[in-house]
């Protein structure tokens, strides 16, 4: 027997015939970059919401600026982190996914045995 086709990380791998899994990679596919989408959505709409609050206060007059005050840089670094940074590092670990189920699709032996993530391998039992 030949040795398995590894696709993700090993940690988290299960074996699976290619022929099982392949009938649920379009919609397991089409799935994660609607998920993908979602975020990026979600990331630009915080982006525009932040250049919106900014240009606002540039263009108080200086007494006003004074009395309403502006968001320490800390509490816009940690902002940063939880509407831009998160979402994108999730975004790039679902485009490995999807870039991990498309080679299980194209992959042209759907007799030999692949590797899967425990994602997909949830979304089959389902």
């Amino acid at each position: 027997m030949t040795d398995p086709i590894t696709y993700g990380s090993p940690s988290r791998v299960k074996h699976r015939k290619a022929a099982e899994v392949i009938p649920f990679l379009e919609a397991y596919i089409a799935k994660k970059e609607q998920e993908i989408a979602e975020i990026e959505q979600m990331v630009e709409r915080y982006e525009k919401r932040r250049l919106l609050e900014e240009r606002a206060y540039q263009s108080m007059s200086a007494l006003r600026r004074l009395l309403s005050g502006k968001k320490p840089d800390h509490h816009l670094a940690l902002e940063y982190i939880h509407y831009v940074k998160k979402p994108m590092e999730k975004v790039r670990a679902l485009r490995l996914e999807v870039e991990n189920a498309r080679e299980i699709l194209n992959h042209p032996n759907p007799s030999e045995i692949v590797a899967v993530s425990s994602e997909l391998a949830g979304e089959l039992i389902r």
